[in-house]
């Protein structure tokens, strides 16, 4: 069973964005007192279908835990050939979830423009 899938639509031009990179990260447990670590677990871009490709068959990656998902917006706009002010308003944009039982899927739909973006846990 596949644990986390992504799904990405660029709601500005009513497409799912094909070739956005997006990275999970998982929260390391580290000592008290010392900052939040986050171990690069897995990555993939968004294919045709809208779906991040590259987790398929990584559910034994995912235990309880917390995460994070890196969304490479920046990137996906200037490629499209979007003029984005610099900085960009969201050029890496974060989204920290939790997975609390791994018998369970857990869908992110995201939709995005490059001034905002909407995510939740949906049911795919």
């Amino acid at each position: 069973m596949q644990a986390v899938s992504i799904h990405v639509v660029d709601v500005a031009n009513g497409v799912v964005a094909v070739g956005m990179r997006v990275e999970i990260l998982r929260q390391a447990s580290g000592e008290q007192g010392r900052p939040e670590r986050w171990e690069p677990l897995v990555a993939g871009k968004v294919g045709r279908n809208g779906v991040v490709d590259g987790f398929e068959g990584q559910a034994q990656l995912f235990n309880v835990g917390v995460y994070e998902m890196r969304l490479h917006v920046g990137d996906y706009y200037r490629e499209r050939g979007q003029t984005l002010p610099e900085p960009a308003f969201m050029d890496v944009q974060c989204f920290r979830f939790g997975l609390a039982d791994l018998s369970r899927h857990y869908h992110l739909p995201v939709k995005l423009t490059p001034w905002g973006l909407s995510c939740f846990r949906g049911a795919a």
